[in-house]
This record gives structure tokens, sequence and C-alpha cells, in this order.
């Protein structure tokens, strides 16, 4: 099997899976356009729509991504295509590909339908800038998703990690972000993943840069880096 007949396989699976769709696509729109009614003074506008791509390039990556491959390792598909002339590069690679595409569908959709509720104008270098970040947020929760689906084997042990990882992170981007805490733990939450990313966003967003940023730029290269080579090296192609 080839490169482009894994990409239109996982492409057709994506597509026909609905709660992929809802959690990667749906909420963050929602997210959006709830935070643009009511006072909006606690967050700048790029942040609240930071924190919902923030949001959907995790839940592809920690949830989606991890729980599909947990499932098809588990189901033999991993063994069926290895006994094929497709090269094992091909098969992660497919996945990988189809998840940032998922990632650059989610960050247009977003930043548009942030602009219009947020009542904001954002520039074509910001598009890009924003663009470069959601790719970069999705290669990191990608990698995590590899790290969880490396140490773990049973789907139901990946999907219940993957889940609980999922709420302590985006709990603690939303209220490190508007600082409900404390300064202590909005300085906290500026290190973690969420965080980090949201911090990047805001930047491409048009906010200056700041110590926020630094700590972003540093540290999601370096959980992406960490996170990758512990997915890859305890990584099992099979469950048992």
């Amino acid at each position: 099997m080839t490169l482009a007949a894994l990409l239109r396989a996982d492409f057709t699976v994506l597509a026909r899976t609905p709660q992929v769709l809802v959690t990667n696509l749906a909420v963050p729109i929602i997210f959006i356009v709830a935070t643009s009614f009511g006072k909006r003074d606690f967050a700048e506008p790029g942040t609240l729509i930071g924190l919902a791509l923030s949001y959907g390039t995790m839940s592809a990556g920690m949830l989606g991504y991890s729980t599909l491959v947990a499932q098809d390792r588990a189901s033999g598909v991993f063994q069926r295509l290895r006994v094929t002339p497709t090269p094992s590069w091909a098969i992660m690679a497919s996945r990988i590909v189809v998840q940032l595409v998922s990632a650059v569908v989610m960050t247009v959709l977003g930043v548009v339908v942030g602009s219009i509720a947020h009542g904001v104008v954002y520039e074509w270098h910001q598009y890009l800038a924003v663009l470069g970040v959601s790719l970069l947020g999705a290669a990191m929760f990608l990698c995590t998703g590899q790290a969880i689906v490396g140490l773990l084997r049973s789907p139901a042990s990946v999907n219940a990690v993957g889940r609980v990882l999922f709420i302590l992170l985006i709990i603690s981007g939303i209220l490190g972000s508007i600082g409900v805490l404390g300064d202590w733990f909005t300085v906290f939450s500026q290190w973690t993943p969420v965080g980090a990313l949201t911090s990047l966003y805001a930047v491409a967003f048009g906010a200056a840069w700041s110590d926020a940023t630094t700590a972003g730029a540093i540290m999601v290269p370096v959980y992406a880096v960490v996170c990758a080579f512990v997915g890859i090296r305890f990584f099992r192609w099979e469950s048992r």
C-alpha cells in the first residue's frame, strides 16, 4: 500500500468519525463564539482564540491520534500493514499528516470566526504566524500522544490517561491565562504545554514579546523533542 492510499484511508476514517470532528473543530469554534459575549476585559481576543486553538490541537494529538493508534495496534491493523511492502515510516507518517491537515483547517476556521465574533481584523502575516504556531503546537501534542501510546499498550489505558492529562492541561491553561489563582499560578501555567502555546499564539496575534513568550518559545520545542523520544523509544507495533 502506498503513502497516497494510506492518506486516503486515514482521511476517510477521520471524516467518518463524528466525535473527532466535534472535539477538534466544533468545540474550539463554540468556545470562540461563547467568549465573545458579555464582558471580555479578562483576556485579549488573541488570548481567547489562542486558547481555543490550543484546545483543538491538543484534542487532536492527545485524544484523537493516540486513541486511533492504540485501537489500530490492538485490532492488528499495524501487523497486517507491516507484512505488506508498505514501509513502517509511511504507516505513521500518514496518520501524522492527517492530524496536521486537521490542525490547519481548525486554525483557519478559528481565526476567521474569531475575527468576526470578537470584532477584530488580522493581517495576512498574522494568519501565517498563527498557522505556524498551530503546526508547532500540533507537532508538540502529536508527540505527547505518541509518548502516551508508546508507554501504554491497552487502548482503554491510553484513552483514560490521555483524558486525565488533557483535562489537567486545559484547566491549567485557562486558569493561568485569566489569573484567577494569583500571579504564582499564572507564572507556573506559562511553562505548561497549553500556557506555552497560548503565549506564542498571543504574539502571533499581535501582542508584544514578553517573558511568557520566551518561556513558550523554549518549552514547546522541548516538550515536543522529549515526548517524541519517549514515544519512538518505547513504541511497540503489537499490543502484547
